[in-house]
């Protein structure tokens, strides 16, 4: 493909579903194109982790004709489109507008070199391999465990503050041993605490977990919760170097107007 060639929503979709694909996704789930021709050139592409109608307003003020979220904006069935709520009120103004939307949601979470393999990739993690691993596709799955440097877990907790730009970070247990193997989950992993463990994880990072999940840090595993929009906020990256290797010059940029819906007092 020549530089100057267009790229249709088609290509990108492929492109994706290419490192992430959909027969990944979870049961519950909804990946891929949401709304949109496939067969549309696409003038560019901006990148969310949730699309929102500031999002979606974005996209049309700078003239990029593709959404590409980490989360599923049309999760359930719709019964109807009225504008009764903001879901329904973005896929109106989208099509009005001739915009696609498409995400990569679990499939992503799933992928080899995904949501949790990029959070690896922050703390420095090596020989990072899937903790749950799929048993149809070994190399993908959904976490990581792998190994770090050695570190207390407070030195973890504050490195994890860093890299993930955290206002705060929930935990429960000791912070004073040594850390050598750590565990790693974008969103809601609170299920793969039992497999960290049996890894050999010494500690657990999620984006989510209930108050009696933070129990099982009595067990001897550190337990980390640092926010589900901040344990996923880096997949954006992922989608950005999948469209950059099919085009390298193409117009695709993270939203600016994309906040964390969760706010912290």
């Amino acid at each position: 493909m020549t530089d100057c060639a267009p790229l249709k929503v088609s290509q990108i979709a492929a492109a994706i579903e290419q490192v992430a694909p959909l027969r990944l996704q979870e049961n519950y789930d909804n990946a891929g194109l949401q709304v949109g021709n496939p067969e549309m050139n696409v003038s560019g592409v901006l990148l969310c982790t949730d699309i929102t109608p500031a999002v979606l307003d974005e996209a049309i003020a700078r003239g990029m004709n593709m959404v590409i979220s980490h989360h599923p904006l049309i999760f359930g069935g719709l019964k109807h489109i009225t504008g009764a709520t903001y879901i329904e009120r973005v896929i109106t103004r989208a099509i009005k507008h001739d915009i696609a939307l498409y995400c990569a949601h679990t499939n992503m979470d799933s992928a080899a070199g995904g949501v949790s393999w990029r959070m690896a990739d922050k703390l420095s993690l090596t020989d990072v391999e899937p903790l749950d691993p799929n048993p149809e596709h070994p190399t993908a799955g959904l976490g990581v465990v792998g190994n770090i440097k050695p570190t207390t877990g407070n030195e973890l907790l504050q490195d994890v503050k860093r890299a993930f730009r955290c206002t705060s970070v929930r935990y429960s247990g000791t912070t004073q041993t040594a850390v050598t193997r750590v565990a790693l989950c974008g969103g809601s992993g609170a299920f793969l605490i039992d497999k960290a463990q049996r890894a050999g994880a010494q500690a657990f990072i999620t984006g989510e977990m209930k108050y009696h999940d933070f129990a099982r840090a009595y067990e001897g595993i550190l337990l980390a919760d640092i926010g589900h929009y901040e344990s996923e906020q880096y997949t954006k990256e992922i989608f950005r170097e999948i469209i950059q290797q099919l085009k390298p010059h193409f117009a695709v940029d993270f939203a600016r107007e994309e906040a964390n819906q969760i706010h912290y007092l």
